[in-house]
């Protein structure tokens, strides 16, 4: 082999400085194309991240508008139900005027007006019972109960089947609803 040979055949391995700068220019080229590729996983991640936190986000200001809804409306349902319970108590002193006066209307001869003052009193009982009053009934004899009853005063049974029962019911009880407005006051035997 010659000189000349020789040298074309350096040449062609060694490549020029345009190759070189070529090559390089590939090198840079698929480097960045990686890099792009890494960065769209990083940003396709984060991007996957921040949808499920708003995800999560919005699950749970979801679940709290529910329990809300659900709050309000119970609380309309219960203030439906005994929205006219100030009323109904000041009207529980009137009914027992009523039964008082009745009580003592009987005694007396005059029969109509006892009929004139017993259809007012069952008319007015009628309307309340219409706007969910209920008597709750108590009579002598029942079991003392210390969460329905209230009990005004303790005296000595007047016969052994009476001991810790109701001897004598002092004021009527009422409930509006489920709800008990007014306790009936009870004398308890001992």
């Amino acid at each position: 082999m010659n000189k000349k040979d020789k040298s074309e055949e350096i040449n062609e391995i060694i490549p020029d400085d345009q190759e070189v700068q070529e090559m390089n220019n590939e090198l840079d080229l698929e480097s960045e194309i990686n890099k792009d590729q890494e960065e769209s996983k990083s940003i396709e991640e984060q991007l996957q991240d921040e949808l499920g936190k708003e995800k999560d986000k919005f699950l749970r200001l979801f679940a709290e508008f529910e329990n809300y809804k659900k709050r309000t409306s119970k609380e309309r349902m219960d203030l439906f139900k005994t929205a006219g319970q100030e009323v109904m108590t000041a009207m529980l002193p009137i009914m027992d005027d009523f039964d008082r006066a009745l009580k003592e209307i009987s005694k007396s001869t005059d029969k109509e007006l006892f009929k004139g003052v017993d259809l007012i009193n069952n008319k007015f009982k009628e309307t309340l019972k219409n706007k969910g009053l209920q008597e709750i009934v108590t009579k002598e004899g029942d079991s003392f109960d210390p969460e329905v009853h209230d009990a005004v005063t303790q005296i000595p049974a007047p016969n052994k089947k009476l001991k810790g029962k109701i001897v004598d019911v002092v004021e009527k009880g009422y409930k509006l609803g489920d709800k008990i407005i007014r306790h009936p006051k009870v004398v308890v035997g001992n």
